[in-house]
């Protein structure tokens, strides 16, 4: 696993514009407290500073989500991370805001525009077990802690595909916490997003990379959003400069299909979309998607391909066909209550 990197820009676009007279003020970068937001948004605020040639400062904000004790599926999943740092964006607290891309509602506000999508880091969940254990490795009756419903579902089905007995368990907390409950013996094992422990310099906790085959991430899993008003021409062409447009498309089919199938990201839906190449030459795009009883008894797994979207509208029309073939085979009865 490479070490993880900054967003970057492509070469030669490099210089903010010149004669403007705030051109050396510092962009106020509205982040989470948390210790992985904090990283995050440290490597796009260094990123931010190479291509606009100006300094950039962390405003941290607390969110709903970050205060809240209850599990993410009770309070409403989508949005509990995000709703503050639009709000600080929206009075002109700061200028632009790092997200989880798999945070994100999929509805955007107009006010609003997702300015650039960086180049996206692993995709895949990661199993931190005792003893160094690799998933097919862990003893019947495994207690395997995870707060998604969507990573339950499958985690439920390929153990019960594969003769296995395991116990999901909700938890809560950020990685530190997490992982202590394996450390502490409470839990023999639990399931993260490698980005996000990566991003850490946590990568050696892993004990076992899921494979997508056997664990689709949440839409937008291992990327970042980059968010700032509608109405700033001037940074959204700067933050413009970090977008790296295939994972732009990847994602933008993700949660097109995630909004197809109303639901929150506290259904249990997985989504990625990836290149097809053929050589060095990129062919098609590759969507799959699955939703699923959080036991696992039940899912709806389907794939399609197509060309490489061109345009947003083009990978919006992945998702939604995807999404219809989906719903099509029963998936709206496997999520529990749809969110409107």
């Amino acid at each position: 696993m490479s070490e993880p990197r900054e967003p970057r820009a492509p070469q030669g676009q490099a210089g903010a514009p010149q004669g403007r007279p705030d051109e050396k003020a510092a962009l106020r970068l509205g982040t989470r407290r948390s210790k992985l937001a904090m990283a995050q948004s440290g490597l796009v605020a260094k990123a931010v500073s190479q291509v606009t040639g100006r300094p950039v400062e962390l405003v941290e904000i607390t969110t709903y989500g970050d205060t809240s004790r209850e599990h993410l599926a009770q309070i409403g999943g989508t949005g509990v991370f995000v709703t503050a740092l639009r709000e600080a964006l929206l009075l002109g607290e700061i200028d632009f805001a790092v997200h989880s891309l798999k945070d994100l509602p999929t509805g955007q506000p107009d006010e609003l525009v997702l300015a650039a999508v960086p180049l996206r880091e692993d995709p895949r969940d990661v199993l931190v077990a005792r003893d160094g254990l690799r998933f097919e490795e862990l003893p019947d009756g495994a207690r395997v802690g995870t707060g998604s419903p969507r990573r339950m579902a499958q985690l439920n089905a390929y153990a019960r595909d594969h003769g296995m007995t395991i116990e999901t368990v909700p938890i809560r907390g950020n990685v530190d916490t997490r992982i202590g409950y394996v450390r502490s013996g409470e839990l023999d094992a639990v399931v993260l997003a490698a980005a996000g422990l990566g991003r850490l310099g946590r990568i050696e906790d892993v004990t076992d990379f899921l494979s997508v085959d056997t664990v689709l991430p949440a839409p937008g899993q291992g990327a970042l959003a980059i968010e700032c008003a509608a109405d700033n021409a001037d940074l959204v062409a700067m933050l413009g400069e970090l977008d790296d447009p295939f994972t732009r498309a990847a994602v933008t089919a993700e949660r097109s299909l995630l909004a197809a199938l109303e639901a929150g990201c506290s259904a249990p839906v997985g989504a990625l979309a990836d290149l097809l190449a053929d050589g060095q030459i990129v062919k098609e795009m590759r969507l799959r998607g699955v939703v699923g009883t959080t036991d696992g008894t039940t899912l709806v797994q389907l794939s399609t391909t197509g060309p490489v979207p061109e345009t947003h509208d083009q990978a919006m029309a992945l998702g939604r066909e995807l999404a219809a073939e989906m719903l099509a085979k029963g998936a709206a009865g496997l999520m529990g209550e749809r969110a409107h």
